[in-house]
């Protein structure tokens, strides 16, 4: 459930906001870095300006996300880190799902209901859509996923829609049907996909100490909504680890979050260092992220921003990444209204469409869905318009690779934050995080082939023909430049590729 705001500066989050109040989250940009300053880490006269002055190195502006960019290690102008493999990622965001509930029939009158019957969009005759969502169609649509090599992000809201938590009971259906659709999560999902909480319920506000929704039924007291206004970074996290923690009872690890609606649209930074607080708590997850923004059209970059980082230079380096998607809901939305349909995307010709605009800028392409949207009450319709969209993108690009986002939060965080030094003809890289696929581009004396030693060890690399076949442990000559690609390991590796 996701709400598109500005031309090149959204949310995600389709309901409206409440009358007298902008649907956008622009109010907090605006306030730029001056609120910025609310925990430990950024304590001190010049952590604004440091930040400010990092990302404008960065050719990010402050405004948009609000954030802190923290530490960063000097550039090195003689080496280009590259995308993975070379490659374009692609990602599916998929929100709005869990185990059996079909969410958005139990949300859509608590909406409803925190209106207090004023808002029309909420008027649906969701009494008609079933209850479930079954599991036969999450088999269907990972195993097809899994034949196409799809990766992305599967949302578990754990207490959906206050129907049940899924480390208690379902009421309506067997405590056997609830074990089964977990097992099914773990077994075809997790695999290729990460496991988000959506927050805890995607509707009422859970007071964490009763376990109970808190009495008050408005705007107030709803995830979607106001909540989290004004809530420092450890009352927000607080109650990420509280829907962690259900995850974490019920077998599915996390190492990222996903924001419901309007959650945190007006305390994002508070909700960056919320989501690298909790997840390192609850899963001591080394690169944590967290799904918030998109930008389904226009210039902005869609790059993941690697924020709050510290510690670069010792044995604990942090950092949250914020992954940002690229498309509306075009897949049927979260209501199952009419989907706007596979040209949105890319058009049969490979011409056009947004994933066209932001892959040929080389920036990762991550698509949104929402769960009810792709199932659209059994008839599948979204699930049709993607696998349309997957043909089609196959059909006109040899140099995409799909990931998980938290695969492409580890590399843009190794991308950003491991130091390169050049010597003469020998490189060498201090990585605070590992990541596979490292891929990297300098020049070379003509017939000089790369030697790499990674964490102490001597590692064969074999050259291709084709940029395209680039994987770990090849690399490839271009003129008098090489681009090699191999598995980068935490902390110390070097690359010798002769004179420059």
């Amino acid at each position: 459930m996701k709400e598109h705001t500005m031309e090149s500066e959204s949310v995600h989050d389709l309901r409206p906001a409440p009358a007298g109040r902008p649907a956008s989250a622009g109010e907090v940009p605006q306030r730029g870095l001056r609120a910025l300053q609310t925990r430990r880490s950024f304590l001190g006269t010049g952590a604004g300006v440091a930040a400010a002055a990092a990302w404008g190195a960065m050719g990010v502006r402050p405004r948009v996300l609000a954030q802190v960019p923290g530490e960063r290690p000097p550039a090195e102008a003689s080496v280009t880190v590259l995308n993975p493999r070379g490659r374009v990622p692609l990602s599916f965001i998929i929100d709005d799902s869990t185990c059996l509930v079909n969410v958005n029939k139990f949300a859509m009158p608590q909406f409803d209901a925190a209106f207090g019957g004023a808002n029309r969009t909420y008027h649906r005759n969701w009494k008609d859509w079933p209850d479930e969502i079954p599991d036969a169609f999450v088999r269907k649509f990972g195993e097809w996923c899994a034949g196409q090599g799809v990766k992305g992000k599967y949302s578990i809201v754990p207490y959906p829609a206050c129907v049940g938590r899924l480390d208690r009971e379902l009421p309506g259906w067997s405590a056997k049907e609830l074990a089964a659709s977990l097992d099914l999560v773990r077994t075809v999902m997790m695999p290729h996909w990460d496991i988000h909480p959506e927050m805890v319920t995607h509707t009422r506000v859970i007071d964490t100490k009763t376990g109970h929704p808190y009495p008050e039924r408005s705007l107030k007291f709803m995830e979607n909504w106001d909540w989290t206004t004004g809530r420092s970074a450890d009352e927000i996290g607080n109650y990420l680890a509280y829907a962690l923690r259900i995850l974490r009872e019920v077998g599915l690890p996390c190492e990222g979050v996903t924001t419901p609606g309007g959650f945190g649209s007006r305390a994002l930074p508070q909700l960056a260092q919320a989501s690298m607080q909790s997840l390192r708590d609850v899963f001591q997850t080394e690169v944590p992220h967290y799904f918030r923004h998109l930008y389904d059209r226009g210039a902005e970059s869609v790059a993941p921003r690697v924020e709050y980082v510290s510690g670069l230079g010792g044995d604990d380096p942090r950092c949250v990444v914020s992954v940002v998607a690229c498309t509306g809901d075009w897949t049927g939305g979260w209501d199952n209204t009419e989907p706007e349909g596979v040209d949105k995307f890319i058009t049969a010709d490979g011409r056009s469409g947004r994933l066209v605009e932001v892959i040929e800028r080389g920036e990762p392409a991550c698509l949104l869905a929402h769960w009810t949207g792709i199932w659209f009450n059994g008839e599948e319709r979204g699930f049709h318009i993607f696998q349309e969209v997957v043909r089609r993108l196959n059909e006109h690009y040899e140099h995409l690779v799909w990931m998980k986002l938290s695969e492409i939060a580890r590399y843009w965080a190794a991308r950003e934050l491991t130091r390169v030094q050049r010597a003469g003809g020998t490189i060498r890289f201090q990585a605070p995080f590992a990541a596979p696929d490292f891929t990297v581009s300098t020049a070379t004396t003509a017939g000089g082939e790369p030697k790499l030693v990674a964490a102490g060890q001597a590692v064969t690399l074999r050259e291709v023909r084709r940029r395209q076949d680039l994987r770990s442990g090849n690399w490839f000559r271009e003129g008098e430049r090489v681009q090699v690609c191999f598995d980068l390991p935490k902390g110390e590796s070097k690359l010798v590729v002769g004179g420059a």
